[in-house]
């Protein structure tokens, strides 16, 4: 909360944390704005309170999903995108903004082709009926290699002038374009369904331990990890629908996470959850507020995420 207010007082007008909550408040009570603040209220609900809560819900959707799948797969290399979804979505973006429509039916489109190749995966992977892990993991990156290699052939035939570089610059993942009726759609999804997975944190405890030991413990395993990569996948899905597609938070934060509440999925999962969304609105205001042009949000947190990503892994190799 603290993070969320001040970064809504940060830009090119200025707004003190207590006059960001004073606005709030006033909102809240359905009263009216004073004169002197009205100017402050339309840049506030207008441009920035949508922003920051797109920053808010993808970056805690991509954190837990990625702890999610990291216990999950007993893998902590695993990402929000392992399945394809983010591919999917993306293409489906692409595609959207290739046929020229705009906000809610790009949303839509994009969140129809993420789940989409999710549940092409899990076929996929029932196909192979052997070492379900490893299968869906194959089958994830076999798709997602075929879209991104689709999102490359609709970028070549894209107009160069005009449509062209509203791909490239969708690609590199941002919240600038977000707005009201975007949240409204995305949002609900988002919301349901990271209160399914914090309602299913102690089922991924028994899942870390193994199929054999979570059904001795009681757990309907197959079950459990569907309604698990259900809830990731539809999160993800609806994240790279409204920002594009953003890397590293889903892999680095809950490494994080896990340094400082350890590996507790009941503990883990909510504390994944609020470092990604204070992670991700930190760095959209370093990617507004560095240079008078934006600097689009995914490339910020590659650059954040290798080098801290690197660290994590020399930290764990010298122990």
């Amino acid at each position: 909360m603290l993070v969320f207010v001040v970064s809504a007082g940060m830009g090119r007008f200025h707004l003190s944390p207590l006059a960001v909550l004073r606005l709030l408040w006033i909102r809240l009570s359905a009263s009216v704005v004073p004169p002197d603040l009205q100017q402050a209220s339309l840049i506030l609900f207008r441009i920035r309170l949508p922003r920051l809560l797109g920053a808010t819900l993808v970056g805690s959707a991509l954190a837990a999903s990625g702890a999610a799948y990291q216990g999950l797969f007993q893998n902590p290399l695993v990402s929000p995108d392992v399945l394809g979804v983010s591919a999917g979505a993306a293409f489906g973006a692409v595609l959207s903004l290739f046929l020229g429509l705009h906000t809610t039916g790009l949303v839509l489109v994009s969140f129809v082709f993420g789940l989409g190749t999710a549940l092409l995966v899990g076929l996929l992977a029932r196909k192979v009926g052997q070492n379900a892990h490893l299968a869906l993991v194959l089958s994830g990156i076999m798709v997602g290699s075929l879209l991104s290699s689709a999102t490359s052939l609709v970028k070549l035939l894209a107009d160069p002038t005009n449509v062209l570089p509203a791909l490239t610059y969708w690609l590199m993942g941002g919240l600038s374009t977000i707005k009201e009726g975007q949240l409204l759609i995305a949002g609900p999804v988002i919301f349901l369904s990271l209160i399914l997975l914090l309602a299913l944190r102690w089922r991924i405890n028994l899942l870390t331990m193994g199929d054999e030991e979570a059904r001795t413990l009681g757990a309907q395993v197959p079950l459990s990890r569907a309604l698990i990569i259900f809830a990731a996948t539809l999160a993800t899905a609806a994240c790279v629908a409204i920002s594009g597609p953003i890397g590293w938070v889903g892999l680095v934060i809950p490494h994080f996470a896990r340094m400082l509440a350890g590996s507790d999925y009941r503990v883990l999962l909510p504390a994944s959850l609020l470092m990604g969304a204070s992670f991700l609105i930190l760095v959209d205001d370093f990617s507004r507020l560095l240079t008078t042009s934006e600097i689009p949000i995914g490339i910020v947190t590659s650059f954040v995420g290798v080098p801290v990503f690197l660290i994590l892994i020399r930290r764990g190799s010298s122990r």
